[in-house]
Order: C-alpha cells, then structure tokens, then sequence
C-alpha cells in the first residue's frame, strides 16, 4: 500500500465523499449520481457502500456539468468526454511512436 503522503497526490485516490465532490464541482449529489448511471465515472465505494470520487473523476464531473450547463444533454456530454479523452490518449500514443522512430 502507498504511503498516505503519496495518496494525497494520487489523482486516482478515492479521498472525496459525495458530498465533499458535489460541493467542489458546483453540481447535486443527484447530479454525480446520474454520472454513474450514464457510466462516465463510476466510483470507488467504501465497505459501507458510500461512493467515494477520485480528483479525476471530479475534474470528469465538471466538465460534464460545465456541458450540461450550457445545454449539452447530459448521455451526449458524456459520451463527447469520452471520446475527447480517447483521441487525447491516441494523440499522445501517435506521438510516442513517431519520437521512437525517430530517435
């Protein structure tokens, strides 16, 4: 296990309640709850069963509520930030080769 300073600068670590996460965003709880349903982050739960957000999945969250805000459905919002994020990830992997092959 990570030690807990390396936690705290994990993007990926689950350290938001729904509440704390529905604050930082600006949004509902109900908002981040549609965002699991919708599958564009689904997070962590505790053994409790309370969800628990990622610093990813809340700058994911307010892009969506940012989208939603100016009219983008909500499935479209979605759906357009995860295709944003894999041409970003096929971007970056285009360009990884293209350096190797010319190192």
């Amino acid at each position: 296990m990570a030690p807990p300073d390396d936690m705290l600068d994990d993007d990926d670590y689950p350290a938001y309640t729904m509440g704390r996460a529905a604050e930082i965003v600006g949004t509902s709880q109900d908002f981040l709850r549609r965002l699991d349903e919708a599958k564009l982050i689904i997070p962590f739960r505790s053994p409790g069963g309370h969800r628990r957000y990622s610093r990813y999945q809340l700058r994911l969250a307010a892009r969506a509520r940012e989208m939603v805000d100016h009219g983008t459905a909500l499935e479209a919002a979605c759906r357009i930030i995860v295709l944003e994020d894999q041409l970003e990830e096929a971007l970056q992997h285009n360009q990884r080769r293209q350096q190797a092959g010319t190192a």
